[in-house]
């Protein structure tokens, strides 16, 4: 947002929403709505009908999404560290279960389990800060503590072993995989959008 009158224009968006809904005799729910300010500082306020009367939307600064956190800042730490201790949660269940295991089993759990929980939607939020990124690899370097036989041997010795990569080159990789799929052709978005570089950065607000 880059004036008062864009604040105006959003609330006339929702007016319009609300108009519609009506016709189709569809109910909103504004307590189920809430503003995301997100790169200004403009004191603003939306509103939405409920019942008759317009309700003032909740604003706020973190919220989840399709199971990914979105914050104002747009960074991407609480995530990372919501990421991290799920996936965490579920190696210790598994260490809890098994005292060792040998490589494919572990493979298979690891996988299956754990992993996922790390790169899920990771093309939506991929990290920002070295310390997001050690807040992921301390769960996979945990992990193969678990396999029996690795004892003693370095965090990139027992990568080779079990033929992982670290989650860094894993994100980079799917970032270069996606990036030809759309310079190819095979899966389509537009290429001038895409290639484009941006010169500043607009601000503007969220309604989730």
């Amino acid at each position: 947002m880059s004036s008062d009158t864009d604040s105006y224009l959003l609330q006339e968006d929702l007016d319009n929403i609300e108009r519609c809904c009506q016709k189709w005799l569809l109910k909103l729910h504004p307590e189920k709505c809430k503003v995301m300010h997100v790169g200004h500082s403009y004191q603003t306020t939306y509103s939405m009908e409920n019942s008759g009367s317009p309700k003032i939307l909740q604003q706020t600064e973190e919220e989840k999404d399709l199971g990914v956190f979105i914050t104002s800042d747009l960074k991407s730490s609480t995530q990372c560290n919501k990421a991290a201790n799920k996936a965490m949660s579920v190696l210790r269940m598994v260490n809890r279960a098994f005292r060792r295991l040998d490589n494919d089993d572990f493979l298979i759990i690891y996988k299956s389990f754990i992993r996922p929980h790390l790169e899920y939607c990771v093309q939506s939020w991929n990290t920002h800060y070295l310390k997001d990124e050690e807040v992921l690899e301390k769960v996979q370097k945990r992990a193969t503590k678990c396999v029996k036989g690795l004892k003693g041997k370095t965090y990139s010795e027992k990568l080779h072993i079990l033929g992982l990569t670290t989650l860094k080159r894993r994100r980079i990789r799917g970032d270069l995989i996606k990036t030809f799929k759309i310079l190819s052709g095979k899966e389509y978005v537009d290429i001038d959008t895409f290639s484009s570089q941006r010169t500043s950065v607009d601000t503007q607000e969220v309604i989730v």
